[in-house]
């Protein structure tokens, strides 16, 4: 199957996946699991930022159509795609990256993928949880809001990982 359909495949399964699944569990009130960003991730190295906002947009699109969020997911997968070539930068291994290799746990190893993933996780959650507060009186909530969902987002996402992408 050529990498296109594939990328459009996984696309829908990751929109599938966060509206219809993650988005219905009511785990806790301060824990909101987020898988999409984990697409966004995934992509090819060398994909450019205007591809990678242009893919977020579609991603954040249809999740906050099937969710109903009004922009919260699309904001903040845009923000994680265009963030995404500075991280990799920052962490780019000594040698730079491999053109065959993708972003996985498998291909870039644990300590890459934990730092880097965390990072852009981390900032996705805030800035949507921010967003959705809208308001300097619920700090605090926030706060609690992105560590817990970040944690659980990111275990998720491993796991999701594992089971979806295939090691070479």
């Amino acid at each position: 199957m050529p990498q296109l359909q594939i990328y459009f495949l996984r696309l829908l399964l990751f929109v599938f996946l966060q509206a219809f699944i993650f988005n219905q569990l009511e785990i806790s009130p301060l824990i909101h699991i987020m898988v999409v960003p984990l697409y966004i991730f995934l992509l090819p190295f060398d994909r450019s930022v205007i591809s990678l906002l242009f893919i977020a947009l579609i991603l954040g699109i249809g999740v906050d159509a099937a969710s109903n969020t009004f922009g919260l997911h699309t904001s903040a997968l845009l923000l994680f795609a265009y963030l995404r070539p500075f991280v990799f930068k920052f962490f780019s291994p000594r040698d730079g990256y491999d053109p065959l290799k993708s972003p996985s746990i498998f291909d870039m190893g644990n300590r890459w993928f934990i730092s880097s993933f965390s990072v852009l996780l981390i900032i996705h959650h805030s800035w949507f949880f921010i967003l959705e507060a809208f308001s300097f009186n619920e700090a605090w909530l926030v706060l609690q809001k992105s560590i817990l969902s970040v944690g659980i987002s990111f275990v998720v996402c491993v796991i999701l990982q594992t089971i979806f992408i295939k090691r070479t």
